[in-house]
């Protein structure tokens, strides 16, 4: 399980967007996201420098919890 705070993810449409590019990374990743505290938990066989690449690509700084 990977945990990132990514602070300028306020909207839902951020989330989706998120999902999205974790998705581009592994696309059998299950994806639960905290809008509220700004955070997204996943479960995925990707490491995590390609995910936080795809958030960054996408417009998300993340940084892991």
């Amino acid at each position: 399980m990977q945990n990132y705070k990514i602070d300028n993810m306020t909207c839902g449409h951020c989330a989706g967007v998120v999902q999205k590019a974790i998705l581009s990374v592994d696309p059998q990743a299950t994806i639960k996201v905290d809008l509220g505290n700004r955070e997204v938990s996943v479960e995925t066989a990707a490491a995590a420098g390609p995910i936080a690449d795809a958030l960054k690509a996408a417009g998300y700084e993340s940084r892991a919890l």
